[in-house]
Order: structure tokens, then C-alpha cells, then sequence
């Protein structure tokens, strides 16, 4: 049988988690990763990357749980393994912190993540202006490590990488038999989706080798991610906000936000500064598609909208990607059976 022909599009965390899931187990596709970007020039390379979750109102909640823990099984091999430097992935121990107890005391992630508890009042202490928390161990993911570790491992799968701006998925349909659409805002002019929005988000990258806890504020407004190389400081969160340039007043106000909760910061070199815009949506999509074109049906899945949960659940929907493109490949074999 002919190999069958699959082009993923989009070189973020989503694009080669589901290059990568497909060209391993389905050594049957020939697989090529299409995008205009790649790493360090990507929207997940500046992703703060710690590992954790926000609910989305629509998709069935077993679902999100299985792309949450396959996701973080995923990241938690690679992070006790040999890999773990080249790969940036690390453990990362810390708090969360709620100026209000919560109404939800125990997110739906807590069962996957490692250690899981409510913090004590000893621990909340330093926390003054704070009621409550967890206190927990997950991981941490550095994209600029992550992706060309990710792209190395697809090529060894036998994966094969262009770079070139695709402006209609229909460029595509002469040469390839199924579309992955991973193109995050993209979607929004590729696919014409009118519910993908972008969610601006600046952070600082400072130097502070002696911060060993991440802390994050529990509206995730305010975060402390000590990395291998640098501590990530954040942010911000506006919706529908498409501003590229660094803002040096939200800069300072991520500074002083972050050094009242760990007041060592004050002493920090900041090393850079990032600003990047999360592809949001109410829900990500991640389905297939039949595409009518010139009397052709062309299957396209797609893979996008997981706004600030894309290093989170990346591994997970791209598992879900490729078993849609194991059905895929059933029903081709079983119409030629036929």
C-alpha cells in the first residue's frame, strides 16, 4: 500500500508534538512539518512551560483529564531521564496561592500532578496577603530546549521539515493526502475560525540561581519559574490585546508584583525580556474535518486553541491527533478492501 501522505502545519509545541506521535506510530505515513517559524522564533518558545491546567467549559472533563496526565507522564519520563538537559525538562516543586479560598479546592489535575496537598498555615505565613494554597510538584518545560529536541526526534522517526509560509491549507491538498492543522492564531485566516483570539502575555527572564520553589498566584496573573538557565517572571493576560513590542510599564509592574511575593528578586539581573501572543480559544479544537476540493475529499485535523495550556497539553491532543489519523488510515485500507 502507498505510503499515505500527512503534513502538519506549524512548528510550535502542538505542531511537533503531533508530528512527532504520528511518525513513531505510524510508520506507514510519510510525515512532513511545514511552517514559516521554527524555534527559537515561535510563540512556545517563550511559554513560561510550568505544567498546569485551566478548565475549559465545554470539553468533557475525562477528556481534559486524559490529555492533562498523558501529557504529564510524557514530560515526567523525559524529566528523570538522560534527556532531561538536552530536552529543557525539569521537576518543578512550589506553591499556589489564592488570595480567596477557592471554590474548587482541589483542581482536576491534582491527582496527576506529584505530592499534591493544601498548604499548612506555617507555609501560608509567608504569604501574608494569602489564604490559601497548594503545594505540589510537576514539571517544567523550557521550549527552546524542548523543540529542537522534539525536531531531532522527528527526524530520527523519518520526518522531514519545510520551512515555507502556507497562506491556504488548499496549497497542500495536490500533494499530501491528510492536513494536521496546527497553526494556532493562524487558524484564524488558514481555516477562517472566528473563535480563536489572542491572549497577549509579556514576561521577564531573570537571573536568580538561588530561587529552587516556582510560586504562582492563583488568578496566574503573578508567577515565579525558576528554569535551567533563568527564572521566568510573568505576566500578563489580555485578551484580544495583538501588541508585539515590549511594554516597559507592565515590565515593571510584573517586577514588583513578583518581588512582593519573593523579595530576593529585587537582587535579580534581568536577562531579557519576551512578549508573545497565546492562540486562545473558548475550546480548543481538536477533530477532524472532511474538506471538499475539486470533487476531492481531503481529511484535515485539527489541533489548536490551547491558549496558556499549550506545553500542558500539547502531548495529550497529540495523541488524540494521531489516533484520528489511525482512523483515518482504517477507513482508507477498509474502501480499498472494498
Amino acid at each position: 500500500m502507498k505510503r499515505v501522505r500527512i503534513a502538519v502545519v506549524g512548528a510550535g509545541v502542538a505542531g511537533f508534538s503531533s508530528a512527532v506521535c504520528i511518525a513513531e506510530a505510524l510508520p506507514s505515513c510519510s510525515v512532513t512539518l511545514v511552517a514559516d517559524r521554527f524555534s527559537p522564533d515561535t510563540t512556545s518558545d517563550g511559554a513560561a512551560g510550568i505544567v498546569l491546567a485551566a478548565e475549559f467549559p465545554d470539553i468533557p472533563l475525562e477528556r481534559q483529564k486524559r490529555w492533562f496526565k498523558n501529557s504529564f507522564d510524557h514530560l515526567l519520563a523525559i524529566a528523570v531521564s538522560a534527556h532531561s538537559p538536552d530536552a529543557g525538562v525539569i521537576l518543578s516543586s512550589g506553591w499556589q496561592i489564592f488570595k480567596e479560598v477557592p471554590a474548587n479546592k482541589k483542581p482536576f489535575w491534582s491527582e496527576f500532578v506529584i505530592g499534591f496537598r493544601i498548604m499548612t498555615d506555617g507555609e501560608l505565613r509567608r504569604f501574608p496577603h494569602h489564604k490559601f494554597g497548594h503545594a505540589f510538584t510537576t514539571v517544567r518545560c523550557d521550549c527552546s530546549s524542548y523543540l529542537p529536541w522534539l525536531q531531532n526526534r522527528f527526524r530520527k522517526a523519518g520526518g522531514q521539515v519545510e520551512k515555507r509560509k502556507v497562506n491556504d491549507l488548499q496549497e497542500l491538498f495536490n500533494n499530501f493526502d491528510l492536513i494536521v492543522n496546527c497553526s494556532g492564531l493562524g487558524s484564524k485566516s488558514l481555516v477562517g475560525d472566528t473563535h480563536v483570539y489572542p491572549v497577549r502575555g509579556q514576561v521577564l527572564k531573570v537571573e536568580a540561581p538561588w530561587l529552587n520553589h516556582f510560586i504562582r498566584d492563583g488568578d496566574g496573573g503573578t508567577y515565579i519559574y525558576p528554569g535551567i538557565r533563568s527564572v521566568t517572571l510573568g505576566g500578563t493576560r489580555q485578551e484580544g490585546d495583538w501588541r508585539l513590542h515590549v511594554d516597559r510599564a507592565e515590565a515593571e509592574g510584573i517586577l514588583e508584583r513578583c518581588s512582593r511575593l519573593e523579595p530576593s528578586l529585587r537582587k535579580a539581573k534581568v536577562l531579557g525580556e519576551w512578549v508573545g501572543l497565546r492562540p486562545s480559544r473558548k475550546n480548543p479544537r481538536v477533530e477532524k474535518e472532511v474538506v471538499q476540493v475539486q470533487g476531492h475529499r481531503v481529511p484535515v485535523v485539527h489541533n489548536y486553541g490551547h491558549g496558556g495550556s499549550g506545553v500542558t497539553l500539547a502531548w495529550g491532543t497529540a495523541l488524540d491527533v494521531m489516533e484520528l489519523v489511525r482512523e483515518h488510515l482504517g477507513e482508507k485500507l477498509l474502501q480499498a478492501r472494498l
